[in-house]
């Protein structure tokens, strides 16, 4: 039986499928496609399954519709159906990190250049407003025995550098005028012949573009990447944002599993590993103390 998201395909294209496979990566529950033609043309097609995946892929259509630009898949068109779909160029041939090499590294730099350059479309978020949910030392205070069931330090070394961790992430600049994806990870990075391509804008929103870099940086590092530091500098308003990186992990990775993305705890713990200890540097705290 043909699946409603391939319809889709079919009615934004004015075309016939020949084929279709399921796409496995990403965290959320959408359904996602590969679409092929009698005539070798291909499609991706990201389809919602409930109001949550139709509200992200409502906030792509927000930044598709309004950009053309090297750093963003071509948009193909859009479909309101039962559920709404997204139809995409195909980058299934592109390469998909890891691994990492200096010229990856260099290549997504460019784009975030790019990203940030670009005009922001009318209606996203500001950065700022989002700090609340962003910055977790807070919870983790109020809190900390999901953070300390990670096994990462003692409870009194948490007591002892929290007062420090909060300061610095709470004073983060996140205000800004520019365009950010907001969540730089491999598995929303390609590669082509043009350059880095980023995907899931679903997240976008307009502020500091040293954010993006921030929160990519550990995730980077967990690949096998070049450490934090040697990419992010010294500057004070890098250090506290690694602050604010490490805070978002740590405030959630010790929490129960999602049932419907079981991959995100894992991933937000291993992103940790890499986040604190570069805050930690940054600012010249003690290491962790287990």
């Amino acid at each position: 039986m043909k699946p409603e998201a391939v319809a889709q395909a079919e009615r934004v294209l004015g075309d016939t499928a020949a084929g279709w496979t399921p796409v496995t990566r990403g965290y959320t529950p959408a359904e996602r496609w590969l679409v092929r033609f009698a005539d070798g043309s291909s499609a991706f097609v990201k389809a919602a399954v409930n109001d949550d995946t139709a509200a992200w892929l409502r906030s792509e259509l927000v930044v598709y519709s309004a950009l053309e630009a090297g750093f963003l898949p071509r948009f193909l068109g859009w479909d309101e159906g039962l559920w709404p779909a997204l139809v995409l160029e195909d980058l299934s041939t592109a390469v998909w990190p890891p691994p990492w090499s200096s010229g990856s590294v260099a290549q997504v730099l460019t784009a975030l250049d790019a990203v940030s350059a670009a005009p922001p479309p009318d209606g996203l978020s500001r950065l700022e407003d989002l700090r609340a949910l962003l910055d977790g030392w807070p919870a983790v205070a109020a809190d900390p025995g999901p953070f300390l069931s990670l096994g990462l330090c003692t409870a009194a070394w948490l007591e002892a550098v929290l007062p420090a961790l909060i300061e610095a992430s709470s004073a983060a600049v996140l205000g800004g005028d520019k365009l950010l994806h907001l969540d730089v990870r491999s598995d929303n990075i390609c590669f082509r012949a043009g350059g880095a391509v980023l995907v899931d804008w679903n997240h976008a929103v307009i502020g500091n573009p040293m954010f993006d870099l921030a929160f990519w940086l550990p995730s980077l590092a967990m690949e096998g990447g070049p450490e934090p530091d040697e990419l992010a500098g010294d500057a004070p308003a890098m250090s506290d944002l690694a602050a604010l990186s490490a805070s978002y992990f740590a405030a959630r990775a010790g929490l129960p599993p999602v049932p419907a993305a079981p991959g995100v705890r894992p991933l937000q713990l291993a992103q940790l590993r890499v986040a604190l200890p570069w805050a930690l540097r940054a600012l010249e705290l003690p290491p962790l103390d287990r």
